[in-house]
């Protein structure tokens, strides 16, 4: 695989967000002429190999090494294998597609509020009844995870396709594990969240395969990407300060501050308007503010990272 394969949620609004977000970076996404669907292509970067695939697909093809990178969710990578950090490497966060999966129970179970206390429920029935609490969830490895590690016995998992939500009012579980935003779905289903019951706080990832055919070509696609969005990042978060080249920041703001060159700084945003005003109050005006939407600094720390696990990763293939 010379080119990058690179792998994007095909539908709904992970692929809304990925359009937009990669867009602003640099990158559009477009399908590919005459193609079925699944096949696209990047116009400013034609050495990436684009693919639209369901975010469950996504994940499976990441940890199979079919891909090079994609964008999926961590709550399917973690299901998709119980040791993630040997097949997949977590890149950088997107800032969309938020969900937690949660251990719910009805509203009527009062006395109910913490694992320990399901694990007492669990337990009782089990020893009066001879059955044992149904969990309803499509999350198996995630939920055998947390309810071993927590202590909880005394349960069976019903294996849900869908609507998770809805089986304790039909009478098919008692406790499901769901992934949820909001909660409302929950809510308006009788159901609530366990106080320690947030099995994993989920979103968007760029996640890229240790598994892969890693070509230098592919590698440098891959950071070429990561440059960008890493600049569009920096220009959202950060303010340009512009001052008098000869005036001595360092002293009056420390780190609050980045000087760039001279005469040029950058800051957060939420400080562009105090450090101004008390640069100006100093004499280190004119001091002029200004935004731009890409800031390339030293980048490269995230790939560099990635590229030590990918020595790691292929080390440990050999030995």
């Amino acid at each position: 695989m010379s080119k990058l394969m690179f792998a994007v949620p095909s539908k709904g609004r992970l692929k809304e967000n990925c359009e937009s977000y990669f867009s602003e970076a640099g990158f559009p996404l477009k399908a590919a002429a005459g193609s079925r669907g699944y096949a696209g292509e990047i116009p400013s970067a034609p050495g990436v190999d684009l693919q639209f695939r369901s975010a469950s697909e996504i994940a499976s093809l990441i940890v199979s090494g079919s891909v090079h990178v994609g964008v999926t969710g961590a709550d399917l990578l973690h299901e998709t294998m119980s040791a993630v950090d040997t097949a997949a490497f977590l890149l950088t966060p997107l800032g969309f597609g938020h969900a937690d999966i949660v251990v719910a129970v009805p509203n009527a179970w009062l006395d109910v509020e913490t694992m320990a206390d399901l694990d007492d429920v669990a337990a009782l029935q089990d020893m009066r009844t001879g059955r044992r609490l149904r969990v309803a969830t499509k999350y198996l490895r995630q939920t055998r995870q947390f309810f071993d590690e927590c202590g909880v016995g005394h349960y069976r998992i019903v294996e849900s396709a869908g609507a998770t939500e809805g089986l304790p009012a039909s009478g098919d579980a008692e406790v499901v594990v769901d992934i949820t935003t909001t909660g409302a779905t929950l809510e308006g289903n009788g159901l609530r969240v366990l106080s320690d019951g947030v099995i994993l706080k989920s979103q968007a990832w760029l996640c890229a395969s240790l598994g892969a055919d890693w070509t230098d070509e592919a590698l440098g696609e891959l950071e070429a990407m990561l440059r960008a969005m890493e600049a569009r990042e920096a220009g959202r978060r950060n303010t340009i300060i512009e001052f008098d080249a000869g005036a001595d920041v360092a002293s009056l703001l420390g780190n609050s501050l980045r000087v760039i060159s001279p005469g040029v700084g950058i800051c957060e945003n939420q400080r562009a308007a105090e450090l101004a005003q008390r640069m100006s109050e100093q004499g280190a005006g004119p001091v002029r503010l200004s935004r731009r939407e890409f800031i390339f600094e030293d980048a490269g720390v995230r790939m560099g990272e990635f590229r030590a696990a990918l020595e790691k990763s292929l080390g440990a293939a050999y030995t």
